[in-house]
């Protein structure tokens, strides 16, 4: 396969940095930055980005204009939903010299998504640290959604309930040969939206059905009556902690979503103890419906900038 560089040059020197012209991102990249992406997250558990996935760069590669930066300290640079250019470092910045923040600050302007974590000790003289309450995530414990319980989520126990009574309910797991069903569940779904194809995440969900077994994902397809009424695409960020990467279900199901995210929960066949909803976008409805789940806090996501 034909490789696409922007410029063919790489640097040499011991402390070479990410070179100023990168690479798109591809698919057959994902063996290089998998796991520079799994070792800067290791042990984080419920507080690991969502963002930090080789998955989730490749499948929005598109909005961000994602760029890959290989050399001694590798990055992909871009830009951010708020038009701002920045790094993604993929490297332990608590692990990197001084110089050479500095010479990535210098090339990007910033270094962004970096977790609380990771800007421990953080020199404020030299560096500004600054955050967005629009790109934060939304992490809940898988418990919230096995029971439903207390006042805050009654009306969500209700409304899967009422799903469940006025239906003859089946899921099937997520294969690429469920791409069909998904789909026309997709386009419904946009329908419902008002929205047309290529609008909202139309384009890098259908990527995700296409290549879900290659990005890691796994999931569901649900059925009411024979039909199908929803999917959800999720992936296992660390032990036990999965990012809802895609979920869509048909307004004519009322409760649909309530009980994706409750079977998916409550599956016994791997390991459920927390579902992140990723960040709102700024976007009110967004925040509304995230916040009405109960968050058990908003994961806050740093930019770091030369002072």
């Amino acid at each position: 396969m034909v490789r696409h560089h922007v410029c063919s040059h790489r640097m040499s020197e011991n402390d070479a940095i990410a070179a100023t012209c990168g690479e798109e991102l591809r698919l057959e990249l994902t063996s290089r930055i998998t796991p520079l992406l799994e070792q800067r997250i290791q042990g984080m558990s419920e507080t690991a980005i969502a963002e930090l996935s080789f998955a989730n760069l490749w499948l929005f590669r598109r909005s961000h204009h994602w760029q890959f930066h290989d050399g001694d300290w590798p990055c992909i640079s871009g830009v951010g939903y708020d038009g701002l250019h920045h790094a993604l470092p993929l490297f332990d910045l608590r692990k990197t010299p001084t110089h050479i923040i500095e010479k990535l600050l210098n090339q990007f302007g910033c270094l962004f998504p970096l977790s609380d974590a990771e800007i421990k000790g953080i020199d404020s003289e030299r560096y500004q640290l600054t955050s967005q309450e629009a790109d934060s995530d939304y992490p809940y414990p898988a418990e919230q959604f096995k029971q439903y319980q207390g006042s805050a989520l009654h009306s969500k126990k209700n409304l899967m309930n009422q799903f469940l009574g006025a239906n003859e309910v089946s899921m099937v797991p997520y294969t690429p040969r469920l791409k069909p069903e998904a789909e026309h569940v997709l386009d419904e779904w946009l329908r419902d939206k008002n929205l047309n194809s290529g609008d909202a995440d139309d384009l890098p969900c259908r990527e995700a059905l296409a290549w879900s077994i290659e990005l890691g994902l796994e999931g569901y397809v649900y059925f009411a009556n024979g039909h199908a009424a929803g999917f959800l695409l999720s992936e296992e960020l660390q032990p036990g902690v999965w990012v809802v990467r895609f979920a869509k279900g048909l307004a004519r199901f009322k409760g649909i979503s309530q009980f994706m995210f409750h079977h998916f929960a409550s599956c016994t066949d791997r390991n459920v103890q927390w579902l992140n909803f990723e960040q709102d976008l700024g976007y009110p409805n967004f925040r509304k419906t995230k916040t009405s789940y109960q968050p058990y806090a908003l994961l806050l996501k740093w930019r770091l900038q030369l002072n």
